[in-house]
């Protein structure tokens, strides 16, 4: 005769997303908790991105929930905003009880609630931990590399990410192998978006998708200019279609750019995409321009080539096993790799291990087997 487990009272998990990415981090994550009756889950929203329409839009096309708290911060210089976040935070946990707050990916505010909640006697969980671009002039960089030394519970999508933080001291009983939480919504949606209609005329297969937002690229005018150049020159070769991330859209208008993009026989602009219907335009495209972490990782889960418009990426398994090719602002090696893709001999790559869509499931059974005793 066998005795059912007695469950000891629920843990209360704040879950924090801050920008449109983490709501792809966070959504698997939050399904699988709320399957395990020994997490209560609530959903905190630091409004890191605070464009109102463009987060329904992606709660809607997740399946979330409108978040339990939205903290409201809004845009602000790098520090006021961290600042603010753990101030808004700390008063949130004044209010509401917390045993863990699982954080994701290397935003502002993943380490504001990290640090936060440390400072607190908090647990504190890091999705998509040790990636390293090895370049510490990227903000998200330090973000990443503080967050992991503070936290307790640290989950890698890839092996070498647990080898890094091997080398900077994180004991191995810490650090969790479990995926690609990002794969899991992708998997989770795809049919759903390719069921969206088209918010473009090109039929599937022969467009360049393009998106670009990284302060490297966008924020100085020479910068800008050269990337721009290389959009035109790649629309030589195969029309591009472009998204224009609101932050681009600022730099472009403020240097005088957008009329040269959209000048006959140019490149496509689109407003910002949901998630579903950005999802239907990446997986029916021939090539994929990008400066995105995230899009490097799901176009290697797609199968579709990838050109990184940088000159590091913290996600070397996306070249190495995927379908990445870095070649910063390299004219030369940005229309090879383009032209290799447009003839259909774009690299091809393979799914790395474990982005299997089970990644957030893996993530509760940890957190069951650490906090159920």
């Amino acid at each position: 005769m066998t005795r059912e487990r007695v469950r000891p009272e629920s843990k209360q998990v704040v879950l924090v997303s801050g920008a449109r990415p983490n709501l792809m981090k966070i959504a698997p994550v939050a399904r699988a908790l709320r399957r395990n009756s020994l997490f209560a889950v609530r959903l905190l929203h630091t409004g890191q991105h605070y464009d109102d329409e463009m987060a329904h839009r992606f709660f809607r096309d997740l399946g979330l929930e409108r978040p339990d708290t939205d903290l409201g911060v809004g845009s602000l210089s790098h520090a006021r905003q961290t600042a603010a976040i753990m101030e808004r935070f700390d008063e949130h946990l004044d209010r509401e009880r917390a045993d863990l707050v699982i954080v994701v990916g290397d935003v502002n505010s993943t380490i504001a609630c990290a640090l936060t909640a440390v400072k607190r006697g908090i647990l504190v969980a890091h999705v998509e931990a040790g990636l390293r671009s090895f370049d510490r002039s990227m903000p998200e960089e330090i973000n990443r590399i503080l967050t992991d030394a503070i936290a307790h519970f640290l989950f890698t999508t890839e092996r070498s990410a647990g080898e890094n933080l091997r080398r900077e001291g994180i004991p191995v009983e810490r650090v969790f192998f479990v995926g690609n939480v990002m794969v899991d919504t992708l998997l989770a949606h795809r049919d759903r978006a390719l069921a969206e209609p088209r918010v473009s005329t090109r039929p599937p297969g022969s467009y360049a998708l393009a998106t670009l937002h990284r302060p490297s690229n966008v924020d100085r005018e020479e910068d800008l200019r050269q990337a721009v150049d290389i959009l035109l020159e790649a629309a030589l070769r195969v029309p591009v279609v472009f998204p224009v991330h609101p932050r681009t859209r600022e730099r472009l208008e403020r240097f005088g750019l957008v009329r040269s993009l959209a000048a006959p026989g140019g490149i496509d602009l689109l407003p910002p995409q949901g998630y579903l219907a950005f999802l239907r335009l990446m997986a029916e495209a021939r090539v994929v321009l990008t400066d995105s972490g995230g899009i490097q990782e799901e176009t290697t889960a797609l199968g579709i080539p990838c050109i990184t418009l940088r000159t590091t990426t913290e996600r070397p398994i996306t070249v190495e096993e995927g379908t990445n090719v870095v070649c910063a602002r390299d004219r030369e090696k940005i229309v090879a790799a383009l032209e290799e893709a447009v003839a259909g001999r774009g690299k091809a790559g393979r799914v790395p291990e474990k982005w299997d869509g089970k990644a957030a499931g893996r993530i509760a059974a940890v957190l069951d087997e650490k906090l159920s005793g």
